[in-house]
């Protein structure tokens, strides 16, 4: 079994879903298989779960944060501003759909929503979340690099100098936070060489 069908199965057994869910798992990857996706993909996703993997003993709801990890890029409209709200609200109603439990639904919802990254995260599974989403920026200096470029075609449409000043505020808001990772776990894994890549491509 792959790692998509095996955390598939794991989480959306372990929150108590009803089936299977073949149809909305079929759904998901398709949506990470979009055309104007080249970070937002199977790809980003695969190594998301594969972090969540080796961090699972970690969360308090490891089913829902591993659904969360599955609904986060679900929505990817390049031109989009509410593509986590869209993203959560899928989630939400997917999961009530099947029968899942309204305040588990709704902290998936929630979780999802955390990865807007417009404020540190608060609580301990937003935290474990966020810093898997976030661990790209600590990945060895081929990928990191190769994730810029991915970034940069996603955004072709924009010119090259707006393109440049955007990501470079973006890149050094996270270089400025205190601590870029908020567990301990990814802190000591990754915090060092995210702050290497960023200072690399923000200086």
């Amino acid at each position: 079994m792959d790692l998509f069908s095996r955390s598939w199965q794991r989480a959306w057994t372990g929150i108590g879903a009803a089936g299977d869910g073949s149809a909305l798992f079929a759904q998901l990857k398709a949506a990470y298989a979009e055309p104007q996706r080249h970070y937002h993909t199977l790809q980003h996703l695969g190594e998301c779960l594969s972090a969540f993997d080796a961090a699972r003993t970690l969360a308090a709801h490891p089913d829902e944060v591993e659904l969360a990890l599955w609904f986060h890029d679900a929505i990817y409209d390049i031109k989009g501003h509410d593509n986590e709200q869209r993203s959560a609200d899928w989630a939400r109603e997917a999961l009530r759909d099947a029968g899942v439990a309204g305040a588990a639904a709704q902290r998936v919802h929630d979780l999802v929503m955390a990865t807007r990254h417009t404020a540190v995260p608060s609580g301990h599974d937003e935290r474990l979340l966020v810093d898997i989403d976030l661990s790209i920026l600590g990945a060895e200096r081929t990928r990191f690099d190769e994730y810029e470029q991915q970034i940069r075609r996603e955004y072709a449409y924009v010119p090259g100098f707006l393109f440049r000043r955007k990501r470079r505020e973006i890149l050094k808001g996270f270089l400025d936070r205190p601590a870029i990772y908020s567990t301990p776990y990814f802190h000591d894994a990754l915090e060092a060489r995210a702050r290497d890549n960023l200072r690399r491509v923000t200086g």
